[in-house]
């Protein structure tokens, strides 16, 4: 059975020498088929496409917030755009950086919680000593 669709006939049995399967799973005839470069000539040159790799905002604004602190909620905000500054550079897959960025923030951030616990309990501990 044969029947012809845009750009020449295909059909589901071979007609001849030369025909050749396609991913399609139909058989088309050999003149449809690629012809390699002439004798002498390469073919075309591989090209091997680039990712621009961008900086994640929320490593940026993790590390700002850490150095900051804003009376301690910019530490908590920290820790909270590091972490999630960390998932989307993972889910990425190496087409964002700031990964160092996110970790600073982070590190920062526990920093401030840290001093700020301290501080609210030496005035917890001088209050009721009194």
């Amino acid at each position: 059975m044969a029947w012809v669709e845009a750009g020449g006939s295909v059909s589901e049995q071979s007609q001849g020498p030369g025909w050749w399967a396609a991913s399609d799973g139909k058989l088309y005839p050999p003149e449809t088929a690629a012809l390699p470069p002439p004798p002498g000539q390469l073919a075309a040159p591989i090209q091997f496409g680039y990712v621009q790799r961008t900086t994640n905002g929320m490593a940026v604004a993790s590390m700002v917030l850490g150095i900051v602190w804003i009376y301690w909620i910019g530490s908590v905000l920290a820790l909270v755009f590091g972490y999630m500054a960390r998932k989307q550079i993972d889910e990425m897959r190496g087409t964002q950086q700031g990964g160092g960025m996110a970790t600073v923030g982070i590190v920062l951030g526990w920093i401030g919680v840290g001093i700020f616990g301290a501080i609210i309990l030496v005035s917890i501990i001088s209050a009721a000593t009194g």
